[in-house]
C-alpha cells in the first residue's frame, strides 16, 4: 500500500501528532513523560530543529516545530519515536507496536494561525478534563509562554514575541488569547496538509501539486 508523500518544508512551522497504537496510553506516569521531554531537548539540538509548542498527553503527543535548511527533520522524528519505543519496551516488557502508524503533519502559516495551533495544543489537558487550567499541566509549553517559566525544549515562537515589547505584557496577552473560547478545529489538524489563510493554502497546494485534504493511502476504488 503506497504512502502519502511526506512534505518537509524549509523555513516553515510544522504541526506533528504521534499517537499510541490503538489509541492506548503510552505515557503512564510523569517519569515516562519526563523521559520523552529529555529526549526532545537533546534531539532538537542535535538535528537543528526548533520546538515552538508541545504537549505530552497520556496517549499522544503534539509538537509544533520550526524547520530550516539546516534541520534534519526525518532523522529527528525517527530517533524520537525509536528512542521512546526502546524505553517503553525496556520499562514495561512490552512487545508489539507502540506508535500508531506514521506521525501526522501539517504545514502552518507563520502568523496568527501558528499561535492558534499552539493554543489548541496547550488546551488539550483542559479539554480532556485532566486539569481545570492549562498552567496546572506540567508537560506542555504553556507555562513557558504564560508564566515565564524557562523550558529547555521551547524556542520562543516569533508570533508570540510580536505580541508585545515587554515580557510581562507579552505573557498577559498570551493568557488572554488562550482563554478565549475560540479554538482551531481538531478535524482540521487531523486531515489538512496546510493550516493558514485561503491564499496560503492555495499557494502551497499549487507548489506541492497536491489537494488541500490529504488523501488516504492505498489503491483507488474499482470502477463498477
Amino acid at each position: 500500500m503506497p504512502r502519502t508523500r511526506r512534505l518537509i518544508p524549509e523555513d516553515s512551522a510544522v504541526h506533528i501528532m504521534c499517537r499510541g497504537n490503538n489509541k492506548q496510553n503510552i505515557f503512564h506516569n510523569d517519569s515516562d513523560k519526563l523521559y520523552y521531554w529529555r529526549v526532545l531537548m537533546e534531539l532538537k539540538v542535535e538535528n537543528n530543529v526548533d520546538i515552538f509548542h508541545y504537549c505530552i498527553m497520556d496517549n499522544h503527543v503534539h509538537l509544533i516545530v520550526w524547520l530550516t535548511r539546516a534541520s534534519n527533520f526525518p532523522k529527528f522524528m525517527k530517533q524520537l519515536n525509536l528512542l521512546y519505543y526502546n524505553y517503553y519496551k525496556r520499562t514495561y516488557g512490552y512487545c508489539g507496536h507502540v506508535w500508531q502508524g506514521r506521525y501526522k503533519s501539517n504545514i502552518i502559516q507563520n502568523d496568527a494561525h501558528l499561535l492558534q495551533c499552539g493554543k489548541y495544543i496547550e488546551l488539550n489537558p483542559v479539554r480532556a478534563g485532566i486539569v481545570s487550567l492549562p498552567e496546572e499541566y506540567a508537560f506542555s509549553s504553556y507555562r513557558h509562554y504564560a508564566c515565564g517559566r524557562p523550558d529547555a525544549v521551547v524556542s520562543d515562537s516569533p508570533v508570540y514575541l510580536d505580541l508585545a515589547d515587554q515580557p510581562q505584557a507579552r505573557r498577559e496577552r498570551y493568557i488572554e488569547f488562550v482563554v478565549d473560547s475560540s479554538i482551531i478545529n481538531s478535524k482540521r489538524l487531523a486531515s489538512q496538509a496546510f493550516i493558514g489563510s485561503k491564499e496560503f493554502v492555495s499557494r502551497l497546494n499549487q507548489y506541492y501539486g497536491i489537494k488541500e485534504r490529504i488523501s488516504k493511502g492505498g489503491r483507488p476504488p474499482k470502477k463498477l
